[in-house]
């Protein structure tokens, strides 16, 4: 894969991310994907994937601002830089009680790729600063 075409794959994932598009960012990964959670676990395949977007649904809101996608001259690695604007909705488990409460949130994630695909997708933000911004 070139390094444009890499740019363009990360562009549709956020793309459908934003537009809240599930299919579409599916569609992007590869039946293996390792998605690696902030502050969390390594999950792997589709399904897992899946389940952990309706879950992000329920609890959450978000919308990426300023993104800015950066992938290796070979194609198989890639970055992403974005700002989430955020509201909680409803509470998630080990964290604060939500109560619709907004956030702002820099945020990055780092990608394996391979045949088109996503294969991996590590996603890393300051889980300190956006339990300060829900009140807790």
């Amino acid at each position: 894969m070139s390094r444009e075409a890499a740019v363009a794959l990360l562009t549709r994932y956020y793309a459908a991310f934003n537009d809240g598009d599930w299919r579409g960012m599916l569609a992007c990964l590869s039946d293996e994907i390792a998605h690696d959670i902030n502050q969390g676990a390594r999950q792997s395949g589709k399904d897992a994937f899946r389940s952990f977007l309706a879950h992000m649904e329920r609890c959450y809101r978000e919308r990426l601002e300023d993104l800015v996608l950066m992938a290796s001259d070979d194609g198989l690695h890639g970055a992403a830089e974005f700002v989430v604007h955020g509201e909680y909705l409803a509470t998630d488990e080990g964290l604060p009680e939500a109560d619709g409460q907004t956030y702002v949130l820099p945020a990055g994630a780092f990608f394996d790729l391979a045949e088109g695909k996503i294969a991996r997708v590590s996603v890393y933000y300051n889980l300190a600063d956006w339990t300060e911004q829900v009140g807790a």
